[in-house]
């Protein structure tokens, strides 16, 4: 990660941020050690995660691969639990 990268990541925070707020990225996980991304969006197709993925001021530093997925699940998409008073 050089200097001319590390400009980049503000804009790009920015842009992601605004994905998040739109409801566009449900997740966007990076990891320290190997710097791999991993973002679940919500779209039709891959054309629009494409679309995305390309208006980031990052996407010129990125080899990604685009998958759909088939289950997504966590606590954070259950209802939550009862609990009587």
């Amino acid at each position: 990660m050089d200097e001319a990268f590390m400009t980049l990541v503000p804009p790009h925070r920015t842009y992601i941020n605004h994905l998040i707020e739109k409801g566009v990225i449900d997740l966007y996980l990076v990891t320290m050690e190997t710097q791999r991304t991993w973002i679940t969006f919500s779209a039709t197709d891959k054309a629009e995660v494409e679309r995305y993925l390309s208006k980031s001021p990052l996407f010129k530093y990125w080899s990604y691969e685009i998958d759909e997925l088939f289950v997504f699940d966590g606590q954070n998409y259950r209802l939550p639990v009862v609990q009587l008073n």
